[in-house]
């Protein structure tokens, strides 16, 4: 399928990107992950302070999700002066 498809041959116009918009996006990411990462964080914190019966596994999988955000994070330099 063209793409351009809506435009008449040699009539299409890229349309402008404002650049600034993209540190906004990455911004908005990485204040989602870090705010994910705290949840998951006091989840896990509330599991051990329980007799659940599958808490352990439980905990073992959302550490691996922390483990994961926080590589993105690493991976696309989101870091900043997070302790992460």
């Amino acid at each position: 399928m063209d793409k351009h498809a809506d435009f008449p041959e040699g009539t299409f116009q890229p349309r402008s990107v404002n650049l600034d918009q993209h540190d906004s996006v990455r911004s908005h990411v990485c204040q989602q992950i870090r705010s994910e990462v705290e949840q998951l964080e006091r989840r896990i914190e509330s599991l051990r302070l329980t007799d659940a019966p599958h808490a352990a596994i439980m905990i073992s999988t959302y550490e691996r999700m922390i483990d994961r955000k926080k590589g993105f994070l690493r991976h696309w330099n989101m870091l900043g002066s997070a302790s992460y």
